[in-house]
């Protein structure tokens, strides 16, 4: 029993409980409470703070019922033992045949399903559907553009981020306790492939937009993905679109000669202005403009039309080969 478990039931064996059953309110706490507490307040401080331990180790846990109300907390249909599988890592399930192999157990009943094959169908068709979002909501985005959104949101950091607020922390099988980023989004890849296969493609794909896509609201798309060389991209798009060759100009300065300087610079095509920026120097602030002026080309300002998260594409539109 750990110790914050020790003082729960000291302080509950402080409260007397009367013959009804319920907990009666005493004015005076017993003389032996206080010296208890303080010397479990010591062993807790000379011990240090307290590893984490998993939900399942408690009595109350029951894992089905877990499982079951996974599902319903997402509205989703699952089969619960794909859905169990997705939960275990390979690693855990080597662990147990292992450990089931010393017990003796015959080699027959040694197989242990882990989620390997469910991750990577997940991991397929949340890749398929992403990509294909991105395309729509962004469609005047270029290629490297689209693909670092996309890895953005493929990442190990974000389907962790997305895996933790799901509640798969407590459900998974795995030999290390809190699982790494890499098992929380591997096993959110994994729910996605038990949920292709139990309630079809058509649910996981929804399932992907509202709880991966989403994680682009609200969010700067210029944190995601900076253009490089701005300049030299701001010139081979508008030599794309026609829009003329592009021309820095020096709008304004103060302070040149102080450490306090500011440039003013602005981008024009064809006598249109694309964008503008400020700068320590001009060089700064001819880059600053023309990441301005991608952004106005591309559609990616701040003031932009919000993400549509209710838009159901096609299957069709979806390349999952």
């Amino acid at each position: 029993m750990s110790l914050l478990r020790s003082v729960a039931v000291v302080i509950a064996l402080a409260r007397p409980i009367n013959r009804a059953g319920t907990v009666q309110t005493c004015r005076h706490i017993k003389r032996w409470v206080s010296p208890t507490l303080r010397e479990l307040a010591h062993r807790v401080q000379k011990q240090g703070p307290q590893k984490p331990e998993p939900r399942s180790g408690f009595v109350e846990w029951n894992y089905r019922s877990e499982l079951f109300a996974f599902g319903k907390r997402l509205n989703e249909e699952f089969e619960l033992p794909l859905l169990q599988r997705a939960f275990t890592q390979r690693t855990y399930a080597h662990q147990e045949q292992e450990r089931q192999r010393k017990l003796g157990i015959d080699e027959a009943d040694l197989h242990t399903a882990d989620n390997s094959e469910l991750a990577a169908k997940g991991a397929h068709i949340a890749k398929a559907y992403v990509d294909a979002y991105v395309q729509h909501a962004l469609p005047k985005l270029p290629a490297i553009g689209r693909e670092a959104i996309s890895s953005y949101l493929l990442s190990d950091e974000t389907l962790a981020h997305v895996s933790t607020h799901l509640g798969t922390k407590e459900l998974i099988f795995a030999t290390e306790y809190p699982p790494s980023n890499e098992t929380l989004s591997n096993t959110l890849q994994a729910v996605i492939g038990a949920l292709a296969d139990s309630s079809g493609m058509e649910r996981a794909f929804l399932f992907v937009r509202d709880f991966i896509c989403t994680q682009l609201n609200q969010k700067d798309l210029l944190e995601i993905w900076t253009p490089e060389q701005p300049m030299q991209l701001l010139a081979e798009v508008c030599t794309q679109r026609q829009l003329g060759e592009p021309e820095p100009r020096l709008l304004g300065d103060c302070g040149k000669n102080t450490v306090l300087s500011a440039f003013h610079v602005g981008i024009y095509a064809n006598r249109q202005l694309l964008g503008k920026g400020y700068g320590e120097d001009v060089k700064t602030a001819t880059e600053t403009a023309a990441i301005d002026a991608l952004q106005t080309l591309f559609e990616m300002h701040d003031n932009r039309r919000p993400f549509d998260f209710r838009i159901q594409l096609e299957t069709k539109n979806v390349r999952l080969g």
